[in-house]
Formats: C-alpha cells, sequence, structure tokens
C-alpha cells in the first residue's frame, strides 16, 4: 500500500525547518488516510457508536501486524529507515493489503531501541535495523519462525524472551497509560476511535451535568502530574464556581526537565487522548477554547497534535454544536520558545498570550483570573490522558490503583546508570527499589547504586537506605524530594552529589527569569559556594552558609522554581554529608569527579611499558623513565582521562 501524503503538504510548511517531508513520510507508514473531511461530521453519540462499529476489523486478533516504534529515541537509532524498509518488503512479497504495518509512538524499552513487535503474538525484537527488515518478513511473518538473534535476553537467567509480555520490564509494570500506544497510529483518528477512543466524551455530552464530571474526577483523587500535584477535580471546581462566562483550558506540554519526555512521548503516541481529555475539562468548567502551549523543539509531537486537533474538527469533536450536545469548543496551538520557567503556571499564562514568560505573584490564582485574566484550568499532558480512563471505567475502579491520597498510575522516565531506561508506568505507592530495581534491572556494568533524583533539576537526591519508600507526593516531599513531573535519574558510586548539585544550580540559574532577588541571587551565591567545595577550598563554614542560603532561598522565592532550587542541595546535604566533608577537610573527591581534588598515577609494578598513554596525553604530562615504565607529572596533568582509557594493562590509578 503506497503512502499517502493527502493532507501532508500544509502540515509540513507549518513545521519548523528542524523537520524535513522525510520525516512526515515516515510517521504516516502504513498508508494512513489523512483526509477525514471526506465523511461526514458526527452529529450525535450514537454516529460515533456507528462509525466505531465500522472499524471494529482493526481490533482483530488474528491479523497481521508490524508495530514498528516512532518515537523520537528509536527513530534517530534507525526505526527511520526501518519502516520504508519493512515497507517494501512487504510490497515485494504481495503483503500490503494482508499485512497491517503500523508506527506508533514511544514502546517504552527505549534502552534497546529500535523496537519492533510483530501480532498476533506480541513477539518482540529489538535493536532492530533496516537490513534486518526481509529477514523478519520472510521468517516471522511468512513462516510463524522466530529471529533468535533479535529476540531479548534476560540477563538474570540468560533466557531468551519472545513475547513482550514476558519481558519483566514490561511484565512489572501497570501499563494503562501507555497500552493504547502500541497499537494504533498516533496520526489516524480511526485507529483510536476503534480503540474506545471519544467514547468518555460521548458519555460525558449524553447527558452528564459538568457538575457531576468534577464530582467523578474529584472520587478519583486524581492529582495534578505537572508537578506539585494539586487535586484536579478541586481546581476544575474553583474554575466553574469563579465568576465570568469566559473561561479557559490551558494544556502544559512544556516539558522542560533535562531527562524528562513523558509528555513529549504521550503526545507523540496517543494524541487524540490527550485532546479528548481537555475537551472534557472544558465541558466540566464552561469553557469555549483551549490552548495548548507547547514547546517549539518538539517538532514530531507539534505535528501529531496539529493533525489530531484537524482531524476532531473535521469529524465534529471540535468547533460548534460538539456531538449534538449544544456545547462548542476550539483548541489552538501556542508554540513556546522553551523556557524552563514557563512550567510554572503564572509564567506558562504569559507565555500563551504572546508575553515574556515571568511568574507572578499568587493569588489570584488562575483557576480565578489567568488566561487573558480570566478564570482558567491548567494541567498537564498526563493529567489530561488521565481523564477518559476515569470517566469510562468510573472513579471506583479507577482508584483501585493507587493510593489512598493518590489514585492511578504515575509514567517516569528512568534514565541514568541504569540498566533499562525508558517509559516505565506504576501504581502509585510502588517503591523504588521495585522500578530501579524490577523493572530498571539494576545499575549498569555491575557498579554499586548510590542515589536516584526524582523531579528533575529542582528535585532531591536519596540514597540507597530510601529504596523502599513508597512513590507517592507525601511520601517524596517528607525524604526531602518531589514527585515532579515524573524525571527519575539513577546515579552510581561513580557520581559526585557534589558535582550534581552544582550542575543542577547551574541549569536553575540560566533558567531563572531573574525576577526574584532571593532567587536571582541566592542561587548564585550557592553556585559560588560550590566552586569552592569543587576545588577544593571550601570551609566547614560554608557548608553551614550553603544550608542556611538554601533555606532562605526556598522560603522567600516567589514561585515554584526558586521554592524548589534548594532541594538538589538540601537533600544531597542531608544524606550525603560526608562527601560534602571529604571535598572540605580531605580535599578529596570519593569519586574521583571533581578534577581539582584527584590524582592519576601510574603503578610501576603493572605498567608495561607500552607507551600508549604517553601517545594519548596531549598535555604532554606523561614520560617515560629510565626503567622503561612511564609516569605522570600531576603539575601537567589536566585530568582528562584519556591516559586510563588507552592503557591496556590497567596500571593507571585515580586517587
Amino acid at each position: 500500500m503506497p503512502i499517502n501524503l493527502i493532507g501532508v503538504e500544509p502540515l509540513y510548511k507549518e513545521l519548523n525547518h528542524n523537520t524535513t517531508l522525510s520525516l512526515v513520510r515516515f510517521l504516516l507508514q502504513g498508508g494512513v488516510l489523512m483526509n477525514t473531511g471526506i465523511r461526514s461530521k458526527l452529529a450525535k453519540p450514537v454516529d460515533l457508536k456507528n462509525l466505531r462499529e465500522m472499524l471494529k476489523d482493526r481490533l482483530d486478533p488474528k491479523k497481521q501486524r508490524l508495530v514498528v516504534c516512532g518515537d523520537t529515541g528509536c527513530s534517530v537509532c534507525g526505526s527511520r529507515e526501518l519502516a520504508p524498509a519493512i515497507e517494501e518488503v512487504l510490497q515485494e512479497r504481495g503483503l500490503a493489503g494482508s499485512v497491517e504495518l503500523k508506527v506508533t509512538g514511544c514502546l517504552g524499552f527505549c534502552e534497546k531501541g529500535p523496537l519492533v513487535l510483530v501480532f498476533p503474538g506480541a513477539v518482540f525484537y529489538q535493536q532492530v535495523q533496516a537490513e534486518d527488515a526481509a529477514e523478519i518478513v520472510e521468517k516471522t511473518v511468512l513462516r510463524g519462525e522466530i529471529v533468535d538473534r533479535l529476540l531479548y535476553t534476560d540477563p538474570a537467567d540468560g533466557r531468551k524472551i519472545t513475547c513482550a509480555y514476558d519481558i519483566p520490564f514490561y511484565k512489572l509494570q501497570t501499563r494503562t497509560l501507555l497500552e493504547t500506544g502500541w497499537y494504533i497510529n498516533p496520526l489516524d483518528i480511526d485507529d483510536y476511535i476503534a480503540r474506545g477512543g471519544y467514547a468518555a466524551l460521548a458519555k460525558v455530552l449524553d447527558g452528564m451535568p459538568p457538575e457531576a464530571v468534577i464530582a467523578e474526577i474529584k472520587e478519583a483523587d486524581l492529582r495534578g502530574r505537572g508537578g506539585a500535584g494539586f487535586p484536579t477535580g478541586l481546581k476544575w471546581e474553583f474554575c466553574r464556581a469563579a465568576a465570568g462566562n469566559e473561561k479557559y483550558i490551558l494544556c502544559n506540554a512544556d516539558e522542560g526537565d533535562p531527562g524528562a519526555f513523558m509528555d513529549r512521548s504521550l503526545l507523540e503516541g496517543n494524541p487524540h487522548a490527550v485532546l479528548e481529555g481537555i475537551i472534557i475539562a472544558a465541558y466540566a468548567v464552561g469553557a469555549k477554547e483551549g490552548i495548548i502551549y507547547i514547546r517549539i523543539e518538539y517538532p514530531t509531537a507539534v505535528l501529531k497534535i496539529e493533525q489530531a486537533v484537524r482531524q476532531a474538527r473535521e469529524l465534529g469533536l471540535l468547533g460548534k454544536n460538539i456531538l449534538g450536545s449544544g456545547f462548542d469548543f476550539e483548541v489552538i496551538i501556542s508554540k513556546g520558545a522553551g523556557a524552563f520557567v514557563c512550567g510554572e503556571e503564572t509564567a506558562l499564562i504569559r507565555a500563551a498570550e504572546g508575553k515574556v514568560g515571568e511568574p507572578r505573584q499568587k493569588p489570584p490564582f488562575p483557576a480565578n483570573a489567568g488566561f487573558r485574566g480570566m478564570p482558567t484550568v491548567i494541567n498537564n499532558v498526563e493529567t489530561f490522558v488521565n481523564v477518559p480512563l476515569i470517566i469510562n471505567r468510573g472513579a471506583a475502579a479507577y482508584h483501585e490503583t493507587g493510593t489512598e491520597s493518590s489514585g492511578g498510575t504515575k509514567i517516569f522516565c528512568l534514565v541514568g546508570k541504569i540498566n533499562n531506561s525508558g517509559l516505565v508506568e506504576v501504581p502509585f505507592g510502588t517503591t523504588l527499589r521495585q522500578i530501579i530495581f524490577g523493572i530498571g534491572g539494576g545499575i549498569k556494568n555491575g557498579k554499586r547504586f548510590k542515589a536516584v533524583q526524582t523531579g528533575g533539576p529542582s528535585g532531591g537526591c536519596l540514597p540507597e537506605e530510601m529504596l523502599d519508600l513508597k512513590v507517592d507526593f507525601k511520601d517524596l516531599a517528607q525524604a526531602g524530594s518531589i514527585m515532579g513531573s515524573g524525571g527519575m535519574i539513577v546515579m552510581d558510586e561513580d557520581t559526585c552529589v557534589v558535582d550534581l548539585a552544582r550542575y543542577f544550580l547551574q541549569f536553575l540559574k540560566s533558567e531563572s527569569c531573574g525576577k526574584c532577588f532571593s532567587c536571582r541571587v541566592g542561587i548564585q551565591r550557592m553556585l559560588e559556594i560550590y566552586d569552592r567545595l569543587t576545588t577544593g577550598s571550601a570551609s566547614i563554614e560554608d557548608l553551614d552558609l550553603l544550608e542556611e542560603l538554601a533555606v532562605t532561598v526556598k522560603d522567600t522565592s516567589m514561585c515554584g522554581l526558586g521554592q524548589t532550587s534548594a532541594n538538589p542541595v538540601l537533600s544531597t546535604l542531608r544524606y550525603f554529608r560526608d562527601e560534602y566533608l571529604a571535598h572540605v577537610r580531605d580535599k578529596r573527591c570519593p569519586a574521583g569527579v571533581c578534577r581539582s581534588l584527584f590524582r592519576y598515577s601510574i603503578d610501576q609494578d603493572s605498567c608495561i611499558g607500552c607507551g600508549s598513554c604517553a601517545e594519548q596525553c596531549h598535555a604532554g604530562a606523561i614520560v617515560e623513565m629510565e626503567e622503561g615504565c612511564y609516569s605522570i607529572n600531576p603539575e601537567l596533568c589536566t585530568r582528562c582521562g584519556a591516559c586510563v582509557e588507552a592503557c591496556v594493562s590497567d596500571a593507571i590509578t585515580k586517587g
């Protein structure tokens, strides 16, 4: 089946220069019908039901399907070339009409990408390249055989695992928000509708009062997934009760945490779920217009959410008199420049209005005076994706997963020194140990676990003794960290927490709007202390001053960026004070990271005199001795580590 590019050129022209037509072709692999305008608009809920009935063949469990991960991570590793290669093989074998090829969003297991799933059976192939396409089609699709070399190998017992659901990374998760993404083409609204998409919207508009919708969200204990964890239903209730007929829904898709890609992956994998949640929220609070604020650095996500809006509008799921209910609602896309501070809701509002993204004092809160000064609900992407799930299942069923205070699941980006990095979805109440060592497979290269940072650059670092902590808003806060939007960075024994805290402070300093004195000056003063710590010139008094500064910045800053900027400082001082003392008293970096606080030396008994280290030393710090061995001049050494990588006898030590 040839690629259908109807309606794509307008999309392409609207994107920035980083997105090429080849990317659009890749995303549309499998012949997606783009022009939904050839069908009549859905005039009432029964029309949606009838359309779903017409599309039921898409759910046939016996139909052969090849699923290629089209997320950003897999695409840059080769899946952008892989999907066209598979399509070419299917056409050559005359299978294009009988075997379905889908390019989906993120399949989760980023460490092993590019990923391919073969249905029926959910056969899981990892690290697949374009040259593997013919073998997969010939063996697995045509003959039902397994390509053994592409299977996942369980490191615990060396067992090859065929089915994706049997792989520990997936088996130990509770994938409710991410599961649908395995089966749908994000650019095809029919795929979403076939699997129950917009059923929650139809249920709401078919006689469910707005107050009942809000009550359902409140009963489900859905807390905002954007960081603060404020009860979503309560926020909606405040906005609905606020004075004025003009109200807005603002979707925060400005995900800016280093190492975090939850919202981007949801937008790229299931944009219609985000859109459905936004429309339901608008109905509940009485809004007529919604804004999706997304950073321009996410061109693929921009393309997909713009197409989702276009398709929903053409089917009558956006616009005037949606499904014959009398409810009118429109959505616009606002592309931001990517400032981290715009994750704060009042800065987000200003940026969406076309102004400089700076926070303001609260109150008034956005629920009373937000976008254009009108009552506004602000939730992030993951929060909105939960909404259709709650409406479809009911609050009680939804709350069967999670904790007493937090219903449902949470998506985390598990990254860092971890064997199985990727997107992880678990119920609230799951322990850090279960996530890191169960799903994540433990620490890379047999190293020792040192710490995990939750909540992005404003989060805290938690040590090994906290591994049995349950992941929940309250428990993380008590431990000195935050949930944040869902970043989870794992560190091993080679990480210096002093240097790490310095790195995150530097990031926060560069991202601060500078409006608030305590944040602007306080973070700078803390950075100056960290400069002394990492160069061996700090004193014990500096540690006391650092803690005092951190508490002051936390207590006196106006917005969330400043208030949480102290978390990396206070948490590492709390749990890793001995490491700080080593930097101060011993002038030593235990992890061997801070260059001023360690030296390389060559063990003369181990040196074989090959000279490889000297060849790689650009500073001329390594000289040959009379005995034929080599020595390092510490005055010239820049601690770049090139000699360590070059040494074949492991004779170079750090101390």
